[in-house]
């Protein structure tokens, strides 16, 4: 028998900061991968996480 798929999945976290600013230090966009559980946080999660392209703590929204 095959195994449910279970409620913790993993996501990606993108910097929002990044993303829509031209003028910043270098190239790219700060994410972070962490776990969360489907059953307890249905919608997409919003955490305030550092940045280290732009040097401080922005909001990180969950990506696909």
């Amino acid at each position: 028998m095959a195994k449910n798929k279970g409620t913790r999945i993993t996501i990606t976290l993108e910097c929002t900061n990044c993303k829509s600013n031209d003028l910043k230090r270098s190239p790219g966009v700060s994410r972070y991968t962490t776990q969360k559980n489907r059953r307890n946080t249905p919608n997409r999660l919003e955490l305030k996480k550092f940045c280290s392209r732009c040097n401080q703590h922005t909001l990180h929204k969950e990506i696909k």
